[in-house]
């Protein structure tokens, strides 16, 4: 896939577990871990949102786009 998940990247920068991320955005922790582990085939925008709140970050630090 062209677009990867750096979603354990900055949650080591902020050192925040996935449990206290799925508490604080409100996502299961099941679908968080898809998420994380890149294989989610699409992401809402007010989840990306969310994430971003929580994490204080822009949506760049999350995804990036790398040609095959």
């Amino acid at each position: 896939m062209a677009i990867i998940v750096n979603l354990d990247v900055m949650m080591a920068k902020r050192k925040m577990s996935l449990n206290t991320l799925s508490d604080k955005v409100g996502i299961t922790l099941s679908n968080l871990s898809v998420l994380k582990q890149g294989k989610a085939k699409a992401m809402r925008f007010s989840t990306l949102e969310l994430i971003c709140e929580v994490l204080d970050c822009q949506p760049g630090d999350i995804l990036e786009y790398q040609k095959d």
